[in-house]
């Protein structure tokens, strides 16, 4: 950057949640771009643009686009990572596979895996505390060692985007795809490591109005797992990128200007 530009510029890697793609980010790469950040979306396995059918089996196969990534940047280079959702679990293996890569993992309303339980841990306290209604139209199969979800209209519009626009959900309903949240997969393999993961400052963001992934269970995460960084949007959706896109914009860049 040229002297005359006091700007220190990050690269943020956005990483999103199950069913999603890097489509969800749309409003919020452009706000980052224009306060003069790098940022770079991607789709991960079977999600989004990306043309690999859902008969993705691992979690780490899941996560390959964002691996690849991340193998790319400099050695010299440290990103902020930011993780939506399930997309908590993708940052957090990146975090474990390359942590001095990551200046922060910024956990966006996100799953917080712990060093001392099974990376699946957290995702089966979820299930286990969410009733079966709550899921509503959603539909569930089995397909080889996972279980395949696909987000029904319904539950979507009323428990993911309930705060965003008619325009939003319309552009969810178009472009949502079946996933998985693998556990069955993140049961088998080892905890993420307090040298590695553990050792990557983490912040959370919480959403005050999610319904998918409530604020109690919120708070449980940010509790268990020991983040400190808390930063809170009120008003927020599960989609806050959608629901509150500014907001999310200005939480990240002061988040980011801590830790780079």
């Amino acid at each position: 950057m040229g002297s005359g530009n006091c700007i220190d510029k990050k690269h943020y890697v956005l990483v999103h949640g199950a069913c999603h793609g890097a489509w969800s980010w749309y409003k919020l790469k452009p706000r980052l771009e224009s306060a003069g950040h790098k940022v770079t979306v991607l789709d991960l396995a079977a999600s989004g643009t990306n043309m690999k059918k859902i008969d993705v089996e691992t979690f780490s196969e899941y996560s390959e686009p964002l691996l690849q990534l991340m193998a790319t940047i400099p050695p010299n280079e440290k990103v902020v990572l930011v993780g939506h959702s399930l997309g908590g679990l993708n940052i957090a293996l990146a975090m474990e596979k390359f942590p001095e890569k990551v200046a922060v993992g910024v956990f966006l309303t996100a799953v917080v895996p712990h060093t001392e339980h099974k990376p699946s841990y957290v995702l089966e306290k979820y299930t286990e505390s969410i009733p079966a209604e709550n899921w509503l139209d959603s539909g569930f199969s089995q397909s080889g060692n996972k279980i395949v979800v696909i987000l029904g209209p319904k539950f979507s519009s009323g428990k993911l985007y309930q705060a965003s626009s008619i325009e939003d959900i319309e552009l969810a309903k178009t472009l949502l795809r079946p996933g998985s949240l693998f556990i069955e997969d993140l049961s088998q393999i080892k905890n993420f490591s307090k040298e590695r993961y553990g050792s990557v400052p983490r912040a959370f963001i919480i959403c005050t109005d999610d319904l998918g992934i409530p604020l109690s269970f919120q708070l449980w995460m940010i509790q268990k797992a020991g983040v400190s960084d808390v930063v809170e949007i009120k008003g927020a959706d599960h989609m806050a990128m959608l629901s509150k896109p500014q907001e999310l914009c200005d939480s990240l860049l002061k988040i980011a200007t801590k830790y780079t």
